[in-house]
């Protein structure tokens, strides 16, 4: 019963939610599958570690594919660094290597955290 409220409330703040609201919800989402990911390798889960390092390449190939690089050369720049966390994602992926998910996770929140201090900027 609970969980269908549940989930009824968390597909209409992706429903209504702004397209910077989303962009948020999608780095915070990296952030955690990331880590959900680096755990799974610890346990040897490497079922749950595949899904959740594909998470989060999907989630950086769908901000790949928002990205405006028109805009200027600070977003061909993010762009370069989403391709690279995106590569080092898919070598994280294929060898369940922890140092490498250990070399993307700070990347991944400081992006996170990026965002995060644009988006109050850009509120103000």
């Amino acid at each position: 019963m609970y969980s269908n409220g549940y989930n009824v409330y968390k597909n209409n703040s992706v429903n209504y939610a702004s397209k910077e609201q989303l962009l948020l919800m999608l780095v915070d989402g990296a952030v955690k599958f990331s880590k959900i990911a680096r755990q799974a390798i610890v346990d040897e889960d490497f079922k749950k570690a595949h899904d959740a390092l594909i998470r989060t390449q999907d989630i950086f190939s769908e901000l790949m594919v928002s990205l405006d690089t028109t805009v200027g050369d600070w977003a061909v720049q993010l762009f370069r660094v989403y391709a690279f966390i995106k590569e080092r994602l898919i070598a994280a992926n294929l060898k369940k290597d922890i140092e490498i998910v250990d070399e993307i996770i700070p990347l991944i929140e400081d992006i996170n955290d990026t965002w995060k201090q644009a988006y109050k900027l850009a509120k103000k």
